[in-house]
């Protein structure tokens, strides 16, 4: 078997960086920007849950706040009764509960997300050992030495 010309190992290595960076980079940025956006809906849950919690110590149920319109204009708007809520339960939906259901709900969906997180995490994993293999598979194809372990970088 003759041994592969450099025009063809050059056209294998540009294919390979080619596909790191156009398709492993982009899952792996898509996947993180996912695991971001959950954990800051579990932010969210949490600062409401600490909302609540503080209402039920303070046991009044009359309630001044400041309501968010949009890019950032905020009116002063007066709660009467806060004995009840509505509650963001996805999909645009949104769900009138006590403070306890309220409670109930989000412990529920703060662990449905926090496991949901902790999968985006396995698979960023996964991408970022994908990209390691074809980066020593690039190595092996050129004809590089190992680096050193003090000079590698994480992907």
């Amino acid at each position: 078997m003759a041994p592969p010309d450099n025009a063809s190992i050059d056209d294998k290595v540009l294919q390979y960086e080619t596909f790191i960076s156009d398709v492993l980079k982009i899952d792996l940025q898509k996947v993180l920007d996912q695991r971001d956006g959950v954990y800051e809906k579990i932010s969210q849950y949490l600062q409401l849950k600490n909302t609540i919690q503080s209402l039920q110590e303070s046991g009044c149920k009359d309630l001044k706040t400041e309501v968010d319109l949009g890019c950032n204009f905020y009116v002063q708007a007066h709660v009467e009764d806060s004995s009840k809520i509505f509650v963001a339960v996805g999909y645009g939906f949104f769900v009138e509960m006590t403070h306890t259901e309220a409670l109930r709900f989000i412990d529920k969906k703060t662990s449905q997300l926090t496991a949901f997180t902790e999968l985006l995490t396995k698979d960023s994993a996964k991408i970022k050992a994908n990209i390691r293999m074809v980066l020593e598979g690039l190595r092996e194809l050129q004809g590089l030495t190992d680096l050193p372990e003090s000079n590698r970088r994480e992907v």
